[in-house]
């Protein structure tokens, strides 16, 4: 929160780690213990994201379609964010709307998510194009969800991102 906070203050460029670490408390080198840079503090929970939607395609049925096992990996991942992560929605699009680093970063995350989705979705038996596809569908419904749900004050994550793959399904199958 306290990176989030000062790059909504003063930017994202005009904030240094030694800033961060102060306004959270903690010395330099414990803030370097956590995060190589300041832009990593932003996708800290990457790893932890790619890894719930990962284990909910696995614990999907063997004969869910591609589809539904993404959805089973969107609700597991949905489900560990709360109303921190609803709280500071608004300030870490702003903050990555101002910043071509992080940007870049989103977009690295988003690749992320979409390898870590196909890998999971190749290891459920899809076959690699339609494992592609799904993940990418997956990822797109995960970003469209979370903006929704960020900017309501009602239902879960997972409701917004559920509704955002229906639309997505929907949309891709009249697409010919």
């Amino acid at each position: 929160m306290a990176a989030v906070d000062l790059f909504t203050e003063q930017g994202y460029d005009a904030t240094n780690v030694e800033q961060i670490a102060s306004r959270a408390g903690v010395t330099k080198s414990t803030f370097f213990r956590h995060f190589p840079d300041k832009r990593e503090v932003l996708v800290a929970g990457q790893e932890t994201l790619s890894r719930l939607l990962v284990e909910g395609i696995a614990e999907a049925p063997a004969d869910a379609t591609p589809l539904a096992a993404v959805a089973a990996g969107l609700e597991r991942a949905c489900s560990a964010m709360g109303p921190v992560s609803r709280e500071i929605a608004p300030r870490l699009k702003a903050a990555v709307a101002a910043s071509s680093e992080l940007q870049e970063r989103d977009a690295l995350k988003s690749v992320g998510m979409a390898a870590a989705m196909t890998e999971a979705l190749q290891a459920h038996g899809v076959g690699d194009a339609h494992a592609a596809l799904a993940a990418e569908l997956g990822v797109l419904a995960f970003k469209r969800g979370y903006a929704s749900w960020s900017e309501s004050n009602q239902d879960e994550l997972g409701t917004h991102t559920l509704a955002a793959l229906d639309e997505l399904r929907a949309a891709s199958s009249s697409l010919g």
